[in-house]
């Protein structure tokens, strides 16, 4: 039996813990940590899993997920480091860190494998990213892999591609946000009410993303299909291109890599 404990039971360590649940893992092969009394009891009573502190999860489990916000890093490998036992796989799950801090920071040929999750785990429809450290061998990585697809579909894709992929699927559900928020908003302008104009975009959205998962096309082909000569959609094409949309899109995604970039930087070795 493989014990796996979730360091940093926020929305996404939360996610997890209930996607393995319902991915057949037992509960008394689960494990948590939460700074705050509160929400551990009640994720306790929500889950049936015990919340205990660092040390405890380092000696009883076989699996620890690092789920803490990149700025809380430094503070939980401190507590960590002591407590380790040597072949214990660290996953983290954290925005920006590599591998090469926690093999820095953590007893030697600790294996540690990086993964860039996103927030649609929450509805057990995450894309995660997973890149072995030094000392993950192909057995962590298909650990991991078995993990996360209890949330959602996985890749694996090498560690120096981490960052751009942190911009492109890590904060892409907030891209998606953002337009669907914009598209409202023009309905409003348009005459709609808010709840008319939400459900109907958002339900476009959905159908478009189903559209994009299973009909196996292009999204150009698409598109194409929407916009016939001298229609409405090819009007909203060319004020799009106007206004440069598609330029700054790719500059914010090569702002969120170089942020990502940045995080990685700001733990490294003096």
């Amino acid at each position: 039996m493989t014990t796996i404990a979730v360091l940093g039971a926020g929305k996404i360590g939360e996610a997890l813990l209930s996607g393995l649940l319902q991915g057949g893992r037992k509960a008394d092969e689960l494990l948590f940590t939460e700074k705050h009394p509160e929400r551990a009891a009640a994720l306790t009573e929500r889950y049936g899993v015990e919340g205990l502190d660092v040390p405890g999860a380092a000696q009883r489990a076989d699996v620890l997920v690092v789920a803490v916000k990149p700025q809380d890093i430094e503070p939980l490998l401190d507590e960590l480091a002591p407590v380790l036992q040597p072949g214990t796989l660290v996953v983290s799950l954290c925005a920006g860190l590599p591998t090469s801090l926690y093999e820095r920071r953590l007893p030697d040929s600790t294996p540690v494998v990086r993964v860039m999750p996103n927030t649609p785990m929450l509805v057990g429809e995450a894309m995660s990213a997973i890149s072995a450290g030094k000392y993950a061998t192909d057995e962590h990585l298909n650990l991991v892999e078995e993990l996360l697809t209890t949330v959602g579909k996985v890749a694996r894709v090498p560690e120096n591609q981490q960052d751009a992929v942190t911009a492109l699927s890590g904060s892409g559900p907030a891209y998606f946000f953002y337009l669907v928020e914009a598209m409202i908003d023009a309905g409003i302008l348009l005459g709609i009410p808010r709840d008319l104009a939400s459900s109907l975009i958002i339900q476009s959205a959905v159908g478009a993303a189903t559209m994009l998962s299973e009909g196996g096309q292009h999204p150009t082909i698409l598109r194409e299909a929407v916009t016939s000569p001298a229609g409405t959609t090819i009007m909203a094409i060319r004020e799009l291109e106007r206004h440069g949309v598609r330029a700054a899109m790719l500059a914010a995604l090569e702002a969120a890599r170089d942020r990502s970039v940045e995080l990685g930087r700001a733990h490294e070795a003096d």
